[in-house]
């Protein structure tokens, strides 16, 4: 177990809050946790790339990151037109 191991495992115990607000929250809480949620999704993989010392799950961060963004972005138009 080294410690990339465990920074991942602390950001995934973590993530359970953004779980709950997208699950509980209105429109707008949502889309913050939707966009916590992906960004600690990223730092997670990369963590996990650094500790298996795996160069292909820092390009699966970076292509999550670009379409979190714009999976958020589309949300946000959306959730524009209710509000």
């Amino acid at each position: 177990m080294n410690p990339w191991l465990i920074a991942a495992g602390v950001l995934l115990v973590y993530m359970v809050a953004c779980f709950i607000v997208c699950l509980r929250g209105d429109a707008m809480n949502r889309l913050v946790g939707l966009e916590a949620g992906s960004a600690m999704t990223v730092m997670i993989l990369l963590l996990l790339a650094e500790a298996y010392r795996q160069p292909s799950f820092v390009d699966l961060a970076l292509t999550l990151a670009l379409l979190a963004f714009g999976g958020a972005l589309v949300f946000a138009r959306f959730l524009e037109r209710w509000l």
